[in-house]
């Protein structure tokens, strides 16, 4: 598996691989990886015969300095778990490497309809962020595929916009959440739950997965719902960012002739902010 930090040895390798008739998978992170993590490379693996990874904490997604220097930055760690998955190549690049003309004057890659709403109203210029790097790891990359996963809802339908209006010849593959035994979606952030909060955590899959079985059921006072699922998280001890009911394909307010249909929550446990989705055909 071949590290790399200079963009001129990663296009010698990619253009190697094309030259061989390669597909190229392209699965973005900001590393300390877990077994979600790990989810999105096995499926890169099934869609393309290279996968690269790239590790990169990416400053643009961070409110404060403080939080992006103390992000857990893991990369001989995050190496050895990808070499055992025969990933072909860690792109892990410095600053520069990504914005070369420093942060104050880098390009902004926007997309406006779907990014303030939700997430993006709590980190204003959060998903600003995500689309700057990731419109830069895919023209650096010129991945066939990428892969990411459910659980960042909001996140991944952003990034399928942005390359459909930017006319990426990139395909976005979503990959299922992958969760503990109790339910809780796996989560960097989780390390950060004390032991209490760990075992309230899973009731915010819980409300999810009840809320989508009483939509799928044919209850259509979503209003009610959402409620009722605010004030579950509350007496949990969630401090509830939202809980939303939304279309899908758009994250607008489901009408009758919506067919896929995602509930989603964020909300605080203790300092850790927990986030999660359920989607449900209708």
């Amino acid at each position: 598996m071949d590290v790399i930090e200079e963009k001129d040895e990663l296009h010698e390798l990619i253009e190697d691989w094309l030259h061989h008739s390669d597909h190229v998978a392209l699965v973005p992170t900001m590393g300390n990886l877990h077994a979600g993590h790990l989810s999105l490379v096995e499926l890169a693996r099934e869609n393309a015969e290279r996968v690269i990874v790239s590790i990169f904490v990416n400053p643009t997604q961070f409110d404060r300095v403080e939080d992006f220097d103390a992000y857990p930055r893991s990369l001989e760690k995050d190496c050895l778990r990808l070499r055992k998955l025969n990933v072909d190549a860690v792109f892990a690049p410095q600053l520069d490497g990504i914005y070369p003309f420093g942060l104050d004057d880098a390009a902004r890659v926007v997309v406006p309809s779907l990014k303030d709403d939700f997430c993006g109203a709590r980190h204003p210029g959060y998903f600003d962020g995500v689309t700057g790097l990731v419109a830069r790891l895919f023209a650096l990359v010129q991945p066939d595929v990428a892969v990411f996963g459910q659980k960042d809802f909001q996140e991944q339908l952003i990034v399928r916009r942005m390359t459909e209006d930017l006319n990426f010849p990139t395909r976005i593959i979503t990959a299922p959440t992958i969760r503990e035994d109790d339910g809780l979606a796996m989560s960097s952030r989780n390390q950060f739950l004390s032991d209490e909060e760990r075992a309230a955590a899973p009731e915010l899959y819980a409300m999810l997965s009840d809320i989508a079985s009483e939509v799928q059921d044919g209850q259509q006072d979503y209003a009610a719902l959402e409620e009722d699922g605010r004030s579950r998280l509350s007496e949990a001890g969630f401090d509830v960012d939202y809980v939303a009911i939304r279309r899908a394909e758009n994250m607008q307010v489901p009408d009758r002739d919506c067919d896929e249909i995602v509930v989603l929550a964020a909300a605080m446990m203790g300092k850790t902010r927990l986030l999660d989705n359920v989607v449900v055909t209708i």
